[in-house]
């Protein structure tokens, strides 16, 4: 019953097989890039290696991508031939090896577009029926991948998961603002209320995928942490995200000022999780009621997990690479 993890050299990939490993489950990792946790280096665009790599496999976790920062070192052709040729190439050989369950990891960036709400409209409330509009080719590709599953599921009976995951990289934001603003530790605990999701939450979606694609067939679910917003609270938190998150957790502007911390003034999308908890059973444990505990006890917010994969950077320079 082994699995196979692509991608493993990279966060959640490590992540897996961590988990994998320390479960005693039977795992092997395949990355381009060589680290401690691929068992074979190469490419998802060589069928050969991959071929090869599949020998023996039951169940397939696709998390090997060029990311949303490779846009500023990598061609559109190279993404092209990562993010929807490898996948095509994965999904051949899964049907071919007549695996059990194939999850896909996607990403919310894919609905592009569709996050942004005009101005002084309230938050967007995103699940997974909000109709994706591509920003860039990372976005473009993401999708295409996403189709190519959907039409193997469909059409050779393989059973598909696509998991939309949010942020769980540790690295500083994107967004000069964010990071000139806020410490990354302040910046990611104040996401957990609406985009972010700690990596063995990650981990954990995966391993549900896994096991419930044959039953559900095909599927596609947002991999967020739980917010605690309401769709009744989209224009305030557009407006005074502070005081929604007061009225919501009394005594949390307090705690983040015995940090030095502050949350954002507002807020534009809250990613919905809905689906995935009822349909997958998946029940995610870092949420922002946790880091204000943890805050409250003076105790680390992250995962064990989280930290022990730590930082990977990009292009060893950093998430984004463009400045």
């Amino acid at each position: 019953m082994t699995i196979l993890v692509t991608g493993s050299a990279g966060h959640l990939g490590e992540a897996l097989m961590r988990s994998l490993r320390t479960q005693g489950r039977s795992a092997r990792g395949i990355d381009i890039k060589p680290s401690a946790f691929p068992d074979m280096v190469g490419s998802i665009a060589d069928r050969a290696f991959l071929r090869q790599a599949m020998s023996g496999i039951r169940h397939v976790v696709h998390a090997a991508t060029l990311h949303k920062p490779h846009v500023a070192t990598h061609g559109n052709r190279d993404f092209l031939d990562t993010n929807a040729g490898g996948t095509l190439n994965l999904l051949e050989e899964a049907v071919t090896a007549k695996v059990a369950s194939f999850v896909f990891t996607s990403t919310t960036s894919a609905f592009g577009a569709a996050l942004t709400p005009a101005a002084g409209a309230p938050a967007a409330w995103v699940t997974e029926d909000v109709l994706p509009v591509a920003r860039n080719i990372y976005g473009v590709t993401k999708l295409a991948a996403e189709g190519l599953c959907e039409l193997f599921a469909r059409s050779s009976g393989l059973p598909v998961v696509i998991l939309r995951t949010s942020r769980f990289f540790p690295e500083s934001d994107d967004d000069p603002d964010i990071r000139g603003g806020y410490s990354a530790e302040n910046a990611q605990a104040n996401e957990l209320l609406h985009r972010r999701v700690d990596i063995a939450d990650v981990v954990c979606a995966h391993l549900l995928a896994l096991e419930k694609a044959p039953s559900i067939g095909f599927g596609r679910y947002i991999v967020s942490a739980t917010t605690p917003f309401s769709a009744n609270d989209l224009a305030a938190i557009r407006r005074d995200a502070s005081q929604v998150v007061e009225r919501l957790f009394p005594g949390a502007g307090a705690l983040y000022a015995s940090r030095g911390w502050r949350m954002f003034p507002t807020l534009d999308r809250v990613y919905v999780n809905a689906r995935a908890r009822q349909e997958l059973g998946w029940q995610p444990q870092y949420d922002f009621r946790f880091v204000l505990d943890s805050l409250g006890d003076d105790r680390e917010w992250r995962s064990p997990l989280a930290l022990d994969v730590g930082s990977k950077g990009y292009h060893n320079k950093g998430p984004y690479p463009v400045e």
